[in-house]
């Protein structure tokens, strides 16, 4: 009888570890997955992921949602509360442009991925890092021959000079201008928010100089 209930012990404890193990390569695969994505877009000189705060947020983004996953995906009812639970976060900081919303996503669904199959996790990382570095080195062959593959969209994390501003009220000059990059509008706090940028400073210095200040809520600069 004891020599069962040490086999059996024994069993338990190997699948436990075994399961154990599977879980932290798990993780550490969708921390790499992420790092790796983030390393791509680096390389292809988009410089707003290279901050200390945006590395982060590529390697543990892809880890909280697989372990999120992982601890609903066998729970209705902790499914439920954790979906209200999750409502209640909201992200504050506004995101500068459709491709930061998208690479968001992206690292969602890597860490959603991970957790179900960490195959699926590889083809995902090699597809959107291959798409980045393609799309960038194409826009390289393309200049060589005086021509241009994206506009400032794209190139938006090679400027030199950005400028962010928020007004209470539509300025059509600031609409129509060469240099706009982003717009949009928050409902919550009825506030429009404009982002000029150039490798020019006096592009962005003129601009703000012939604003009309009493419209004017704030001005953020980068490299002014």
């Amino acid at each position: 009888m004891f020599y069962d209930l040490n086999i059996a012990f024994l069993n338990l404890f190997g699948n436990l570890t075994i399961a154990k193990i599977e879980i932290l390569v798990s993780i550490f695969s969708a921390a790499f997955f992420g790092l790796v994505i983030r390393l791509a877009l680096g390389l292809s000189k988009q410089n707003w992921v290279k901050t200390y705060h945006n590395t982060l947020t590529f390697i543990l983004l892809p880890v909280i949602t697989f372990i999120i996953t992982s601890l609903i995906s066998n729970n209705i009812a902790l499914s439920i509360g954790m979906v209200g639970a999750l409502s209640i976060v909201r992200f504050r900081n506004p995101v500068k442009n459709p491709f930061e919303l998208v690479m968001y996503f992206g690292l969602i669904t890597l860490g959603i991925a991970s957790s179900i199959k960490i195959l699926w996790g590889f083809l995902l990382t090699g597809f959107i890092s291959f798409v980045i570095i393609f799309m960038h080195f194409l826009d390289i062959i393309l200049q060589k021959f005086n021509k241009k593959l994206f506009n400032f969209s794209f190139e938006e994390a090679n400027l030199n000079y950005v400028a962010d501003i928020q007004t209470s009220e539509i300025i059509s000059n600031l609409e129509k201008n060469s240099l706009m990059i982003n717009f949009n509008y928050d409902f919550e706090k009825k506030i429009y928010n404009y982002r000029l940028g150039s490798n020019k400073k006096n592009d962005i210095v003129d601009i703000i100089e012939n604003l009309n200040k009493k419209n004017i809520i704030n001005i953020n600069y980068s490299n002014l």
